[in-house]
């Protein structure tokens, strides 16, 4: 039995209607789900990757893409997550191409979200070459989805930022009307003043973001 036979054949038998119904509709019924938990499905695939480590260490992006592309919303976080477990520090150069197929398919904040700080963030950080044509191609997109992407991929970089970047960033998007970009610009600066509380204060005080964006940014400050 291949690695994805059995994980969806167990994600299947520990599946919770009640649970799948719920969860479905917390994400707009964008997607149908197992109704199997964040914490049983991580133990699920845990186990279940013990028993074909060798298959997913010689195949980890064409097993995380093949679950990405199934219907159910756990198995596609599972692609997510063996990606960030399998390819840390492994990249290759030419991953951004799949990487952003990642980010602009199945699209929703919550694969974004973890697509662009643990995989997009990790690969620029290995590759921090790729990061102004990344950057350009990206912040340029008429795909909201890819905007998000690269105000959100410092997320994890605390004094790393580069936040003379970021600051452009949210400048460039600062009246998008998008939720979900004023959004990002928010919390890509609150999580910057972690680092840098005063930084982020007179730039949020002295820039024209969105009143939500600046209220998020500024939130704990």
């Amino acid at each position: 039995m291949t690695f994805i036979t059995e994980l969806e054949n167990t994600f299947a038998a520990s599946s919770n209607a009640e649970n799948a119904l719920s969860m479905a509709k917390y994400m707009k019924d964008l997607f149908p789900f197992y109704g199997i938990k964040t914490d049983e499905r991580r133990a699920i695939l845990k186990s279940v990757c013990k028993k074909h480590q060798a298959e997913i260490d010689s195949n980890a992006r064409t097993i995380a893409w093949e679950l990405f592309l199934k219907k159910e919303r756990e198995l596609q976080y599972c692609g997510i997550e063996i990606i960030i477990k399998s390819l840390k520090n492994n990249y290759i150069i030419e991953d951004i191409v799949w990487i952003e197929k990642l980010l602009i398919t199945n699209s929703w904040w919550d694969s974004v979200d973890t697509i662009s700080k643990y995989i997009l963030g990790s690969y620029l950080e290995q590759f921090p070459t790729e990061i102004a044509t990344v950057v350009q191609r990206f912040s340029n997109a008429e795909n909201m989805w890819l905007n998000r992407s690269v105000i959100l991929f410092q997320l994890g970089y605390k004094s790393k930022t580069d936040f003379h970047l970021l600051q452009s960033l949210c400048l460039k998007h600062s009246h998008s009307n998008e939720f979900f970009i004023r959004k990002a610009i928010g919390w890509a600066l609150r999580e910057y003043a972690k680092t840098d509380p005063e930084a982020v204060r007179e730039f949020v005080l002295q820039s024209n973001l969105k009143p939500l964006s600046k209220k998020e940014a500024l939130k704990n400050i």
